[in-house]
């Protein structure tokens, strides 16, 4: 039962990110990533890690999609649609194709089948998900995990300028 569930949830993801990334209409992509958040929430569900998948559905589904969702409706991207993509020659569709073959094969040749690192299951289960995520998150992971708040910061500055530019223009 649990890999029939696998394999819904594991199929919903990838089907609902192939087409969020593959729709014109942005507010329909969107819906599509929601789709797909909602359903990795479960996968997490799935693989008994309960905060990561409340983290999931709260901070992805809630937070930052309505944020995705408040800049496409601030910037009005109804023009954008209009607009040829430009994905549609051959060269960028083989260029593409390529750098996911070889993203895969790289991950295929360097995959290692046992785990070596201080996290063991056994501490988890001693510890907690959650003390054990933020054990790793604020001791080893700390840099990356503030470089990743200023890279989330970044375009948030960038609407505030934008929005701020066309309100200084008279656009709306």
């Amino acid at each position: 039962m649990v890999e029939l569930l696998f394999g819904y949830f594991a199929t919903v993801i990838v089907a609902s990110a192939l087409v969020g990334v593959t729709r014109k209409n942005l507010v329909h992509s969107l819906l599509w990533i929601l789709l797909m958040f909602v359903h990795l929430g479960g996968l997490y569900l799935l693989l008994n890690a309960e905060f990561l998948a409340m983290v999931q559905i709260i901070v992805y589904a809630g937070a930052i999609l309505v944020m995705f969702l408040f800049v496409v409706f601030l910037l009005n991207l109804k023009e954008e649609t209009k607009e040829p993509v430009f994905i549609r020659s051959w060269q960028g569709r083989i260029y593409g194709i390529l750098i996911l073959l070889f993203f895969a094969l790289f991950g295929a040749f360097t995959y290692k089948r046992t785990y070596t690192g201080s996290f063991t299951i056994e501490l988890i289960e001693k510890q907690g998900h959650t003390k054990t995520i933020g054990t790793a998150l604020f001791n080893e992971y700390l840099f990356p995990f503030l470089i990743l708040g200023f890279i989330l910061l970044i375009p948030l500055i960038g609407v505030g300028i934008v929005a701020m530019r066309r309100k200084a223009n008279g656009t709306s």
